[in-house]
């Protein structure tokens, strides 16, 4: 604990597998809301049809490539 460790942290997540792991883990929280979204959508009742159904799990991956490029644009443009 402290800053030693805290400069450990920082250390790890500033290199290049840091930021490929963080960069995973923002994809997936996007990836889990965008789809929590739509299976929201279909309990209650819309979206059963198979290809409105393959649309949408479509549009979640889209979603979240691009709520994920969006998210770290703007992390990188703040920090510069």
């Amino acid at each position: 604990t402290g800053e030693e460790a805290y400069g450990d942290f920082i250390g790890h997540a500033r290199s290049w597998y840091g930021i490929v792991i963080l960069i995973g883990l923002s994809w997936s929280l996007f990836q889990h809301t965008a789809s929590g979204l739509r299976h929201f959508v279909m309990d209650m009742g819309a979206g059963y049809e198979l290809g409105t159904n393959k649309f949408w799990a479509n549009v979640t991956v889209i979603a979240a490539a691009t709520l994920t490029v969006l998210f770290w644009l703007y992390i990188w443009g703040v920090r510069s």
